[in-house]
């Protein structure tokens, strides 16, 4: 899929001037010696803040809550990126307008961090309904396998002491806490998956998002509504999934914490399947600052959802320590 971007260039420089008069106290600034990196979903922002912590400051372009795959930066995102010491994104054409924007704004010296690419090889690249094959681009919603995850954090890690030796201690230290609670996570999603009977361990989502996730959870997605073009599916394609959750006899279908389906609710309705539109794929859970406004968090609360729909057990992971590594991120910026 490609994304057009569409930038008002008088605009974007009025941006950048603003950009390189900021005051003493803009991030980045000299009166301000951590390093600024900017990223994309909360997901990877929050991932980056459980490495960084209190030696960077963190800034998320792509406001929670908003579609990462339609979405355009506006021209304030230029000063942020045209500041930046690192731009982490995900990578495999998931920003490309945010991706753009930053290969042209970005300082000669600053890092461009693209995490997808170098965590699987194109022989690992998932194809599916909403990113099939002809459109050429893979599912790039890597974060949701923690394995993954974690290897972002690896990759983040040793950005930042490239970058910033002097606090080389702090990021490996945060990295092997993050390390160590994701593979407990680990276990506890294998657990509660485990919990859930083998025959309704199937996910029919609004969106394609847990291709990576499924596989090795002994999980199968066995539909997606959204198609590659973000349109509404055909009736052809509705009657196709209709069919398939009467033969599975899957108990809950799954919709978009952000974006309701009606086409979703008219499955349930044919089908007697339950409607669960709470999952989500990239928005934390709650505001910034709150126990479960994390990477972990959003983990947890889609599993504890999946284990109540489809008759597992949420307690295997409801207790599980979803806190940030580093502290509340309410010094985290999660977009506008």
């Amino acid at each position: 899929m490609r994304h057009k971007t569409v930038l008002v260039f008088t605009a974007l420089a009025l941006a950048l001037i603003a950009a390189g008069c900021g005051g003493s106290g803009e991030p980045g600034s000299p009166a301000n010696q951590r390093l600024l990196v900017v990223t994309t979903v909360s997901p990877i922002t929050n991932i980056v803040y459980n490495v960084g912590g209190q030696a960077i400051e963190v800034v998320g372009i792509i406001p929670e809550g908003v579609d990462s795959h339609t979405f355009e930066p506006s021209p304030s995102d230029v000063s942020r990126i045209a500041q930046a010491d690192l731009i982490v994104l995900n990578g495999l054409n998931l920003e490309l307008p945010a991706l753009r924007l930053a290969e042209k704004n970005k300082r000669e010296d600053a890092e461009m961090l693209l995490l997808g690419e170098q965590t699987i090889t194109p022989d690992q690249y998932v194809y599916d309904f909403s990113f099939p094959r002809e459109a050429g681009d893979p599912n790039p919603h890597l974060w949701l396998n923690p394995i993954y995850a974690l290897r972002y954090a690896e990759l983040a890690r040793d950005a930042l002491i490239e970058r910033d030796p002097a606090n080389a201690e702090t990021y490996r230290a945060n990295y092997a806490a993050f390390e160590a609670r994701i593979q407990e996570l680990d276990e506890r999603i294998r657990r509660t998956v485990e919990s859930i009977p083998p025959g309704n361990r199937k996910l029919l989502t609004y969106h394609d998002s847990w291709a990576y996730f499924a596989p090795r959870y002994g999980m199968e997605v066995i539909g997606a509504i959204q198609p590659a073009d973000f349109s509404e599916p055909s009736a052809q394609e509705v009657a196709k999934l209709i069919e398939q959750i009467r033969s599975t006899g899957v108990p809950a279908i799954f919709g978009s914490e952000v974006f309701p389906s009606t086409v979703l609710e008219q499955i349930a309705r044919e089908t007697g399947a339950r409607y669960v539109d709470d999952l989500r794929d990239d928005d934390l859970p709650g505001e910034a600052g709150d126990p479960l406004h994390s990477y972990f968090g959003l983990m947890v609360e889609n599993l504890r959802i999946m284990a109540e729909s489809l008759g597992g057990d949420p307690s295997l992971i409801a207790d599980f320590d979803a806190s940030n590594v580093p502290g509340p991120d309410t010094n985290v910026r999660y977009g506008r």
